[in-house]
């Protein structure tokens, strides 16, 4: 912003009531040309609409899939080729939505960017969401069906496979984005998955940067990793697992020294701060501080390991949106990834605005 501009501005927040005319006399300038510095402004994302609202900078925005989750838990062993015994649980899913939900229940105030069907599937994300979520920005396409995964896991809670119907997705596009950047260009934080397509992924990482603000790339699935931009200039947070970062990087990551290698791979390609989850064996992370070995949180009994992985960046980003130092907010990450492992739910219900400080203090 130039000096008229920041002049507008401060004024603006000095009183949002005051007229264009009364505007223009307290500055010295004519009308026309106070107009022309509010348009601007407007224009830039630090003005909202024609009422002069100053935008809200405490809004984390949460963009990607929303799903219904189907898991068939097994009464065995997997026997292929044939029947097997099952118990099935639904639930609502959703990278994007799970993170949001995650932070929502921490007390984070969170907006999602979907795409839902006009299906019972939306209806019962809806439900499930909302007193979490804040849902305005999701867009409803009629002729399209609600993203839904199902996923068969042993007796141990042991992920064996794994399908998703995520077409929907291919629709959610910049042009549908675009609809909300005055908001985005404010954002506390944007955190995409990569159920979003390649341009759209661009787009938010172009505004991001030119923005200055904190940006996260989620992959969902090592498939999904053709979604990802050519280099990582102007991510905040890169959180992957293994077949991710090996999708990304085309290598094959078989030891901590592989491991500790791809951290500054993708540090090199742009990223500010990387982090390699690596399940059981816990995770390596990096930034301009070096690169860093994490022990995974112990757990006593694994109960279900969906939404681990979501659990972990909602623990993780809350606590650096929150102030907690970097290397503490990964070990808060962990701590909700072994506390949702022992939960039947893809998002725990027991989460609480509390439960940082009461972290912190233990």
């Amino acid at each position: 912003m130039n000096e008229k501009e920041q002049l507008v501005l401060q004024t603006i927040k000095n009183n949002p009531f005051l007229s264009q005319q009364e505007m223009a006399e307290a500055l010295n300038m004519s009308r026309p040309a106070l107009a022309n510095l509010i348009s601007g402004l407007t224009r830039k994302g630090e003005i909202i609409g024609r009422a002069y609202v100053l935008p809200d900078r405490s809004s984390i925005f949460a963009i990607g899939g929303a799903n219904v989750d189907r898991k068939f838990h097994l009464d065995g062993y997997v026997q292929y080729g044939t029947s097997n015994p099952s118990t099935v649980t639904e639930s609502v899913g959703g990278v994007a939505r799970n993170i949001a939900e995650n932070l929502g229940r921490f007390g984070n105030e969170v907006k999602l960017i979907t795409l839902l069907g006009q299906d019972q599937g939306a209806k019962f994300i809806e439900k499930e969401s909302q007193a979490f979520v804040n849902l305005d920005y999701v867009e409803v396409m009629s002729e399209a069906k609600t993203g839904s995964y199902s996923a068969v896991l042993d007796s141990s809670g042991e992920l064996i496979l794994a399908m998703a119907d995520m077409s929907i997705y291919d629709s959610l596009l910049p042009s549908v984005i675009k609809k909300h950047e005055p908001l985005l260009s404010n954002a506390k934080c944007i955190i995409v998955d990569l159920n979003c397509p390649k341009e759209t992924i661009v787009y938010l990482q172009d505004l991001a940067c030119s923005r200055e603000i904190p940006f996260a790339i989620i992959p969902v699935s090592a498939p999904k990793i053709k979604n990802m931009p050519d280099d990582l200039v102007g991510v905040t947070y890169f959180i992957c697992n293994r077949d991710e970062a090996e999708a990304y990087l085309n290598i094959r990551l078989l030891n901590d020294h592989d491991y500790s290698k791809a951290v500054k791979m993708l540090l090199e390609k742009g990223a500010s701060n990387v982090i390699l989850t690596l399940g059981d064996r816990g995770a390596m992370v990096g930034n301009v501080e070096g690169v860093f070995y994490f022990e995974a949180a112990k757990t006593t009994e694994i109960i279900d390991v969906t939404g681990a992985g979501d659990a972990f960046v909602g623990g993780f980003m809350h606590g650096i949106l929150n102030e907690e130092p970097f290397m503490s907010a990964v070990k808060f990450g962990q701590d909700n990834a072994r506390k949702t492992l022992q939960s039947e739910k893809t998002v725990r219900q027991n989460i609480t605005a509390d439960e940082l400080n009461n972290w912190r203090n233990n």
